[in-house]
C-alpha cells in the first residue's frame, strides 16, 4: 500500500504516515476484502510507537483506549467470522474485553491471527449471498457479503476512534 504524509492540523501538530486508500481490486469479494484488509492495517498502525501502558490507557469517559480497540476487533473478527459464519463450536468470544496487561506485540499478533483465520473463512467462501451457520444477533444467519459490509463499517468507525485517541494521545494527525 502506499503511504502518505498528512499535512498537520492547526500547523502544530505532529504528521502521522497513514495508508491511502487500496487502488481497485477484481471482483467484489477482492474489493472488500482489500477495504477491510486496509482497515485492519490502520487500526494497527494507530498503536505504533506508543508505549503499551499509555496505549492501554483509555482516553475517554467510554474507557476505550488503543489496546481496547485491538482486543475488541481481534475478537469481532473471530465472531462473526469463525464463530457465526463458518460455525465453530464454542461460546463466541468476549468482544467488550477488560485490560489483560498485554503488550502491544501480543495484541497485534493476536489480532494477526484473528485476521488470517477470518481470511481462510473469506477465502473457503465461494457464494457472497451465502447464509452462514448462524448470527450474534437474533436475525437469520447474514451472508458472508453481508459480513464484510459489517466488518468493513465496524473496522472503519473504530480506525475513527483510534485517530482520536492517537491525537489524544501525543498530537498525532492523519486522515
Amino acid at each position: 500500500m502506499t503511504e502518505t504524509t498528512m499535512p498537520p492540523a492547526g500547523g502544530s501538530r505532529d504528521r502521522q504516515r497513514d495508508l491511502r486508500p487500496p487502488e481497485s481490486a477484481d471482483g467484489e469479494k477482492r474489493t472488500l476484502l482489500t477495504f477491510l484488509d486496509y482497515l485492519r492495517e490502520s487500526v494497527v498502525r494507530k498503536t505504533e510507537g506508543v508505549p503499551d501502558d499509555a496505549a492501554d490507557t483509555p482516553l475517554v469517559p467510554s474507557g476505550t483506549s488503543l489496546f481496547w480497540l485491538l482486543r475488541h476487533l481481534t475478537a469481532v473478527e473471530l465472531n462473526w467470522f469463525v464463530w457465526a459464519y463458518e460455525g465453530h463450536d464454542g461460546p463466541p468470544w468476549e468482544d467488550e474485553p477488560q485490560s489483560g496487561g498485554e503488550t502491544r506485540e501480543q495484541l497485534v499478533a493476536a489480532y494477526s491471527d484473528a485476521i488470517a483465520r477470518a481470511n481462510a473463512v473469506i477465502e473457503a467462501c465461494d457464494d457472497l449471498e451465502r447464509p452462514g451457520a448462524r448470527s450474534l444477533r437474533s436475525t437469520p444467519p447474514p451472508t458472508m457479503r453481508w459480513v464484510l459490509v459489517h466488518m468493513i463499517e465496524e473496522t472503519g468507525r473504530h480506525a475513527g476512534h483510534a485517530d482520536i485517541l492517537r491525537e489524544l494521545h501525543d498530537g498525532s494527525v492523519g486522515r
